[in-house]
């Protein structure tokens, strides 16, 4: 049996499951290592660096990225002066794998040798795109962590490519399964598809410890991001599924707090396949009907009390985005509506429309609608207005205002960003004070 494990933070992460409600912050980014065994500990970063010591240097999972890096590893550092033998990467998102040109520069400086650095095969076809898409990245990270103010974790604009351009491929590569030997300790790594199409997640064996990346994340899981590439929901759950059946007593993701004992990993784990598997089973069911992605946007739902456990809660992604993908991956780009197919130009169809009612009456629709509430239709309504007049500071001021709203109703991340800028940028376009926002947590 693999010795007890203990720590107030698993202390709490107990009481958040078996109440089913947060009592507290469930992810954080403080840089603090929690030790849990005399060779295993975390450090909660963005994202968090699970270590394991062996008697031939630490085995780490993931490296954080680029702005919280050193702090963890300064944290480890608190803990051991051992040398890193190999790091795991889960996947190859930036706030996992930023961090390990800092990792090989801190082992120069010590005369420790090289880490070695172990993932799945797709993680270097996917750096290369992030260096190929650079651009668009900073972008969208922008919109998402800092909208309207070039703000980020810890990482500015300027710094992103450099941090991509010199993150390492993998030394060893695996496509299915892998074991790992380092000093005393064995691990096996699993390859399945979920957040990514190359995600791992490792079994830590004798030790009844997987360590899971972002498979599990302490919010909706993030597979309908609107503004990245398809994600993989049946197989997330499958994988869920696959974990459980492993019967571990201690999950270890890589945002979020730690699950111990089978009945949390079950609770958690299986919600989670629950929640995925209802999403693609209605989606489909309305495809095989000759439904419309409008059906589905408007007529799929999670239960509430799913969305309502700490552990899914709807405020990174959200399951309407999740519809899309769903619709993408079985049903293509097409929504269902003939006039999409081959689309007029927005500007041209909102010129056609601004030309028959005047622009005055849309944008006082726009707002009279804000004003009961229907912000999905006064959205519409005010980009046709901005988009047939996008000089009108009376529209730019109405959007601002829509979106400010918008933004504050809002629960997910990916969604307040994208209002978030777009009220900013409609308000500086109309020469008005922007809206003050509050900064929002990456993980809330």
């Amino acid at each position: 049996m693999p010795p007890p494990l203990s720590s107030d933070l698993l202390t709490f992460a107990n009481a958040t499951i078996d109440r089913e409600e947060a009592i507290g912050p469930v992810n954080r980014v403080t840089c603090q290592l929690t030790e849990f065994a005399d060779d295993l500990a975390v450090v909660e970063a963005f994202s968090h660096v699970w270590v394991v010591r062996t008697g031939e240097g630490l085995v780490l999972f993931d490296v954080s990225g680029a702005g919280t890096a050193p702090g963890a590893l300064a944290a480890i550092r608190t803990w051991t002066d051992d040398p890193v033998h190999t790091v795991v990467f889960t996947h190859g998102h930036m706030d996992h794998v930023g961090g390990a040109a800092g990792l090989v520069a801190d082992a120069e400086a010590r005369g420790h040798r090289r880490p070695r650095f172990v993932g799945h095969d797709g993680i270097a076809a996917r750096l290369a795109r992030y260096r190929l898409t650079n651009g668009y990245n900073v972008a969208i990270n922008e919109r998402q962590f800092a909208p309207g103010r070039k703000r980020g974790l810890g990482v500015t604009s300027d710094q992103r490519p450099f941090v991509v351009e010199h993150t390492p491929d993998p030394d060893d590569t695996y496509r299915d399964t892998m074991t790992l030997r380092v000093g005393d300790a064995e691990f096996v790594l699993r390859h399945d598809l979920g957040e990514t199409d190359d995600h791992t997640w490792t079994e830590w064996v004798g030790r009844e410890t997987l360590f899971v990346g972002d498979f599990l994340i302490w919010n909706f899981p993030n597979c309908g991001n609107p503004q990245k590439v398809l994600r993989y929901p049946i197989e997330w759950a499958q994988a869920m599924r696959k974990m459980i059946d492993r019967a571990p007593l201690l999950i270890a993701p890589a945002h979020g707090l730690p699950v111990s004992e089978m009945h949390r990993v079950g609770r958690v784990l299986g919600t989670t396949a629950d929640a995925l598997e209802l999403l693609v089973r209605d989606v489909i069911e309305l495809l095989n009907a000759d439904a419309t992605l409008d059906d589905a946007l408007h007529d799929v739902r999670v239960p509430d009390e799913l969305l309502a456990l700490p552990w899914l809660r709807p405020f990174y992604d959200e399951p309407e985005f999740v519809v899309r993908n769903i619709w993408r991956t079985y049903g293509g780009w097409w929504d269902g509506n003939p006039a999409k197919l081959h689309p007029a130009r927005e500007k041209t169809f909102a010129d056609e429309l601004v030309a028959m009612t005047g622009l005055e009456p849309i944008v006082a629709r726009a707002r009279a609608l804000t004003e009961t509430g229907d912000l999905r239709t006064a959205g519409e309504l005010i980009e046709l207005a901005v988009r047939a007049h996008p000089e009108d500071r009376d529209a730019l001021a109405a959007r601002a205002e829509i979106y400010a709203r918008r933004r504050s109703e809002a629960t997910s991340l990916m969604a307040k960003g994208i209002y978030e800028e777009a009220s900013i940028d409609s308000a500086r376009r109309a020469g008005i004070e922007p809206p003050s926002f509050p900064r929002s947590r990456p993980l809330a």
